[in-house]
């Protein structure tokens, strides 16, 4: 009995995975449709509506609906060339390959996406059939009722919205730049071989990776906030945590090339250490704060809680002004250095020159200047996209002020 309930305790416990939401929410969906059409199909076994609810069913609704009416585009393109081919020639060799070009050439011009096959395979399974007309409605039918059951199914049992999943990932990406900060520091007061300098360098260039799955939890993160009921900021969540992402991103690449200075540096004083100890410890005690800072500014920006955002942006600021006096003291004591022993100056120099963008990337003003510049972008596009729903919404604000004013 224990060994039965193993899997079903797993399952729980991973209810929050995506994965694990996708395969619930699809196989229910499938089952549902099939029910459904059995009901409604004059099929024996109407399998087009389970296939079509299990294909467009997503983690989150935005993906569900389009997925839904791109998969119900494709059907009818394909069932109304079919049914102009059993017109005109029927089945032949000849005519399943125009039937093919055809399809495929009008999902392109039709603009259905990844659902260009789907035409193609519609219009072949309508065209094979001996009664053309009532298998291509009845398909057009059980499309209809698994695109219908998916998106109602989303519809009423919202999908979750991914932020925090997202901001997890954007967390995690942070500590791991502040742990290779740390070991960067660590060891500037040190004889550092070559090997281990460019250890740090192939670490630096690994966060790329991560960049790039943070980046994929973070999309579907904006797909889930779309048109979701149980989101009223989806906007505002979607720009704070993109534009996060983005500094996060210039600062990995800073970080990499400042990796790479420091390789090069290790190369030039393989006798000696990279930098004097009174050097090396100003510099490890502005890697420690710029450590802090970028652990700070990912609270900062996945924190939705606005006492725990006041406390992470008060937290940033203290770092950013530690680091700012650590940087102009090291700066100082490199200057002296460089002018005693001007050996490899112009690394010195580099190694400043991308300690101060990472501090700029990190600036709150920045941040704030950034903030309000993607949220006024965001609100313009979709303005010129949507005039009518925009015109909409000013009429029924202008209708809320007038009828307050009158009361």
């Amino acid at each position: 009995m224990p060994d039965v309930l193993d899997p079903l305790a797993e399952l729980v416990k991973r209810r929050h995975d995506p994965v694990v939401v996708q395969t619930v929410r699809s196989t229910a969906a499938a089952t549902i449709a099939y029910v459904v059409a059995l009901e409604l199909s004059k099929e024996p076994a109407p399998l087009t509506a389970p296939l079509t609810a299990l294909l467009v069913v997503q983690v989150t609704l935005y993906a569900t609906l389009t997925r839904s009416l791109r998969r119900v585009e494709a059907v009818v393109v394909g069932v109304l060339i079919a049914v102009a081919f059993s017109v005109l020639v029927g089945l032949t060799w000849w005519s399943l390959c125009l039937i093919i070009l055809a399809a495929q050439t009008a999902g392109y011009l039709t603009r259905v996406g990844d659902w260009v096959q789907e035409v193609a395979i519609s219009a072949m399974l309508v065209l094979g059939v001996a009664q053309v007309t009532t298998y291509a409605w009845d398909r057009v039918l059980e499309t209809l009722i698994g695109a219908g059951v998916g998106m109602g199914f989303n519809f009423f049992l919202a999908p979750p919205v991914w932020v925090e999943t997202a901001g997890k990932s954007i967390e995690d990406l942070a500590r791991r730049m502040r742990q290779l900060l740390l070991h960067i520091g660590e060891e500037l007061g040190s004889q550092i071989a070559v090997d281990r300098a460019a250890a740090r360098l192939y670490e630096a260039r690994r966060l790329d990776h991560d960049i790039s799955q943070v980046d994929a939890a973070l999309r579907q993160a904006e797909d889930s906030v779309r048109l979701n009921p149980r989101v009223k900021e989806g906007l505002l969540y979607r720009v704070v945590l993109r534009t996060g992402l983005d500094t996060l991103e210039i600062c990995t690449v800073i970080l990499r090339v400042m990796s790479r200075t420091l390789t090069d540096l290790a190369k030039a004083r393989t006798d000696e250490p990279l930098f004097p100890p009174d050097v090396a410890d100003a510099l490890k005690d502005l890697f420690a704060h710029l450590a802090a800072a970028v652990e700070s500014f990912a609270v900062l920006v996945t924190t939705q809680i606005s006492a725990n955002a006041e406390e992470a942006e008060s937290r940033l600021s203290s770092e950013l002004v530690k680091a700012h006096a650590s940087r102009d003291r090291g700066a100082d004591l490199l200057l002296r250095r460089v002018q005693e022993h001007p050996r490899q100056w112009q690394l010195h120099g580099a190694l400043l020159a991308e300690i101060d963008r990472v501090l700029d990337e990190l600036d709150m003003e920045q941040r704030s200047k950034r903030l309000m510049e993607e949220l006024d972008r965001s609100t313009r596009e979709k303005r010129e996209r949507f005039p009518f729903l925009h015109k909409a919404q000013r009429r029924l604000r202008r209708g809320r002020k007038d009828g307050s004013g009158a009361g």
